[in-house]
């Protein structure tokens, strides 16, 4: 779990003080049966209200190549806390799977997505150029009547299913008709947004994109006193054309109709989202803005169908982090919402929308997910919702946080130039990723710690599929499979699954280690041949900002993640998306043209890949 502060940054003028730079500014950024359902909070009302309209960019923004003022921005991803005073059953020690092997597909349908180059150049007109250089890309995609809709942390790009462009990279602030993220002629400073995600309703064919939003002091770069969580709903099943803009209030300390929270002013980091046939679920992990502490998961719920025709939703808020959880000390925490591919709803109970969560309150081992359950989710489209949120917690294989990893030896420019050596990648922590609910079944996985063929401990992937049943208020679970994705002496992290209506269930993930630069993977869950398939291979090292040495001399991991994204195509092919390096350039190359030949900027050479298989 990252542990970030609000720092607003002055300019870098050279790359003999990128290290220190690089120190100041770290950017987005067969179980067991259940235990009783344990009921959920008393709810209160929230309102999403419509604030405009919003559309892509039609032309790309003007490169920025080299250092310019004010390069990077605020940051607010948060460590959720763990007690060292929780204690519960033991889990055993670190798993010891058997690995995968790995091989290079060649026929695998995937083309580049968005990179770090085109997200800091996001932007046109009076956008033009206000970009700020971050990282990890926090990986957003959703598919559906053709289009490819891609977002990472503050730019989005439309693509036909062939992976052509239909629209320039734009950046987020632009699209939602915020204020630039900083003005460089004037130093102004606009809206903090960050973590998109995205969500296609095959209902109505409308596209859903979500982002969190914190209000920023204009000439100081400080984070005030306000937060909320935008969503934008494309006003047709064309993503080009127009889109409503609803927000929400995040802010919860007893203003605007919220309610009040411990030591809010508070914002909602990473937004999840979700989606059965009634509604469109959000949850946040709830932090303050200006002082310590953690609040928990937050629950949202609204009517899908009144997000989609652009008015104002009544919906129904949840203080998930006010449920006692197994552990004395722990805060329940990124509760994932599902979606459902093709309408697979869970329809029963008058419409129940389901989530995962892991219960690693200690951050070290454990062997238990928890299942939520929110019953009569149909209510959302009256005038007074009444929906009832219960969870029940189940045993499952060890998981555990991972290490860091190391990356395969190449050309770290960057790296060279503040004399540092190559950087570990951030396997992040074992909080539960994307879930998605199919043929009755929930599929989700998260990063854990391993030990394979007796080597050092690395990153790879534990996955469940739990199998719910909720009945009014009562929830029970059972893990119906489980399993781990490792590859013997190198890494796999940060994963999302995809599931069609079928039950065809396909893995992504990063690959990288000793052997392997940073690259695009995935593994078949269902009916595959048993092997990690490299779809986007890793052309070098990752080379970013964040993983140098700090100006205390430490150096820190590169950021990397912090999620991916895996979706279901009308066709039952899944499309994914995750972070790698698709380039590479020498120190002489850099030295005349920090971007590369525009692949990279001087702060960091991330990319993202988008993969198509049929499972």
């Amino acid at each position: 779990m990252w542990s970030k502060k609000h720092v607003a940054l002055g300019g870098a003028t050279s790359l003999g003080v990128i290290a220190l730079l690089a120190g100041l500014f770290a950017t987005h950024g067969g179980g067991a049966a259940a235990a009783p359902a344990a009921k959920g909070p008393a709810s209160s009302p929230v309102q999403a209200t419509y604030v405009g309209s919003g559309s892509m960019s039609t032309t790309s923004g003007s490169a920025s190549g080299g250092v310019t003022s004010q390069e990077f921005g605020p940051t607010t991803d948060e460590e959720i806390p763990h007690s060292a005073t929780i204690v519960h059953v033991a889990a055993s020690g670190v798993p010891n799977p058997a690995g995968q092997n790995v091989v290079t597909d060649s026929a695998t349908a995937g083309f580049a997505g968005l990179n770090h180059f085109e997200q800091r150049n996001a932007g046109t007109g009076a956008y033009a150029g206000t970009q700020f250089s971050l990282e990890p890309p926090d990986q957003a995609l959703c598919v559906g009547g053709g289009y490819v809709v891609e977002s990472i942390n503050t730019a989005v790009r439309v693509y036909d299913s062939a992976g052509h462009p239909l629209t320039a990279p734009t950046a987020l602030n632009q699209f939602f008709n915020l204020s630039p993220e900083i003005n460089r002629t004037t130093g102004v400073f606009g809206d903090f947004t960050s973590d998109p995600k995205c969500y296609y309703d095959s209902d109505t064919g409308h596209f859903f994109l979500t982002m969190l939003q914190i209000d920023v002091d204009p000439a100081t770069g400080d984070l005030l006193n306000h937060s909320h969580t935008e969503i934008a709903v494309s006003k047709t099943s064309n993503p080009t054309g127009s889109w409503n803009i609803l927000s929400f209030d995040t802010t919860d300390d007893g203003t605007n109709g919220t309610p009040s929270h411990t030591a809010c002013p508070c914002f909602g980091d990473q937004p999840l989202i979700g989606a059965d046939k009634n509604g469109f679920y959000v949850t946040t992990n709830e932090f303050p803005i200006t002082a310590d502490g953690f609040n928990g998961a937050q629950v949202y719920a609204f009517s899908k169908a009144a997000l989609e025709k652009g008015s104002t939703a009544n919906g129904v808020h949840f203080d998930a982090g006010s449920i006692a959880t197994p552990d004395t000390g722990g805060i329940w925490y990124s509760i994932q919402p599902a979606t459902s591919p093709n309408g697979q709803y869970a329809t029963a109970n008058s419409g129940t929308e389901y989530f995962l969560s892991a219960l690693d309150f200690s951050a070290k081992l454990d062997n238990r997910v928890a299942t939520w359950a929110l019953t009569n989710t149909a209510s959302l489209n009256s005038k007074s919702p009444a929906l009832n949120l219960s969870l029940a917690v189940i045993g499952s294989e060890v998981y555990g946080q991972p290490p860091n990893a190391i990356q395969k030896n190449g050309l770290i420019p960057l790296g060279d130039s503040v004399k540092n050596p190559a950087e570990l990648i951030a396997s992040n922590d074992d909080r539960m990723n994307q879930v998605v609910f199919a043929n009755g079944k929930l599929w989700s996985g998260v990063n854990s710690v391993v030990q394979t063929s007796n080597g050092p401990t690395r990153s790879a992937i534990a996955y469940f599929e739990v199998a719910p049943s909720a009945s009014g208020s009562s929830l029970t679970a059972t893990m119906a499979g489980q399993g781990y994705v490792a590859a013997n002496q190198e890494n796999t992290l940060y994963p999302s699954i995809g599931v069609n209506a079928n039950g065809g269930a396909v893995m992504v993930f990063t690959l990288v280690g000793p052997d392997y630069y940073p690259s695009a993977a995935y593994y078949d869950l269902t009916g595959g041949d048993g092997n990690i398939h490299i779809a986007g291979a890793g052309q070098g090292p990752d080379d970013g900002f964040t993983g140098y040495k700090k100006s205390a001399g430490v150096a820190e991991p590169g950021r990397w993640g912090d999620y991916s994204a895996a979706v279901a195509g009308p066709d039952g092919s899944i499309w994914m998306a995750t972070e790698y390096i698709g380039q590479s350039c020498s120190d002489a190359q850099f030295t005349a043209d920090n971007t590369c030949g525009g692949t990279r900027t001087l702060f960091a050479n991330w990319g993202t890949y988008i993969i198509n298989v049929q499972p």
